[in-house]
């Protein structure tokens, strides 16, 4: 259906994986929705990610289950590693399906991984199967971006799974990072959502109750009351357009255990991004919502 809503020429397409801690709070549904609304976006699965507690993993699968529902839509949902690395030693479903995924990449058409949560699908995949970096570019919402730099807050994505987070980082693949500085500018009024996202179909209407009920809730102490960050879109919205937002390349960061960054000199150099357009962002979620939806 999404195919109806632009057309774009099939060499600019591009094959993706979402992996989306999506029951961790409100903004990752967000995120999913736009990526399978997004025609230059072949999104051939969604990984599940664990939050670093229990049963966190199947918590964000039921949840990209009922977003699926909701838009009536079918793509393969895989289930992720149940928590972090270090603890988790059997290969997932949603790994392997990286891996296979990836070992398919032409050389100039890499298998993009859209990561929005904790990084540890991708660093069992790479453990498992260190040669698919070849085939990979990762976008990645998580550290606190170009080291050295002290942490203002524990950074939720790479203090979930900090060894897998160094892992990754430190493998030399293609690595696109949008840190905390970034990802936090992604501001939007609920008075906004529920004029412009709440009224397109049934899943505008999950995405707002989903992310008023958080609101509502007491696990949200954190947030301002009545606007939210939808901070895991950049992740798509990079992939559809890399020029949306100002970055240069620089030596992976090392997570420290507070999710500091320190310096690496001898770390592969990453792409990390200092600003986004949050308002083509946002505008172009809204758009493809309400086209869907007419």
């Amino acid at each position: 259906m999404k195919n109806n809503l632009i057309e774009i020429p099939d060499n600019k397409k591009l094959r993706v994986i979402v992996d989306t801690d999506a029951a961790c709070e409100a903004d990752d549904p967000f995120a999913i929705v736009q990526a399978l609304l997004s025609p230059k976006l072949k999104v051939l699965g969604i990984a599940a990610e664990h939050f670093n507690a229990p049963a966190s993993m199947e918590k964000s699968y039921d949840e990209i289950r009922t977003i699926l529902d909701a838009m009536e839509l079918e793509v393969p949902v895989l289930r992720g590693q149940r928590g972090p690395l270090e603890g988790d030693v059997q290969i997932s479903e949603a790994s392997r399906f990286i891996i296979d995924e990836a070992m398919k990449s032409d050389e100039g058409d890499p298998l993009y991984v859209l990561c929005q949560g904790a990084i540890t699908n991708v660093a069992m995949a790479l453990k498992s199967e260190p040669g698919i970096k070849k085939g990979l570019r990762i976008i990645w919402i998580g550290t606190h971006g170009k080291a050295p730099y002290t942490a203002p807050f524990r950074e939720f994505n790479a203090g979930n799974d900090v060894p897998a987070a160094n892992m990754v980082l430190e493998s030399g693949a293609d690595i696109w990072l949008v840190p905390s500085l970034v990802y936090t500018t992604i501001n939007i009024g609920i008075a906004e959502i529920k004029r412009r996202i709440a009224p397109c179909g049934k899943i505008g209407e999950h995405l707002y109750t989903n992310l008023v009920d958080y609101n509502n809730s007491d696990s949200a102490f954190w947030t301002q009351g009545e606007s939210w960050s939808l901070g895991d879109s950049p992740a798509i919205a990079i992939a559809i357009n890399p020029g949306c937002g100002r970055y240069e390349d620089a030596p992976a960061p090392h997570v420290e255990d507070d999710t500091s960054s320190s310096e690496r000199p001898d770390n592969p150099s990453v792409r990390i991004y200092r600003d986004v357009d949050s308002r083509y962002i946002l505008e172009d979620l809204i758009a493809k919502l309400e086209l869907f939806t007419q």
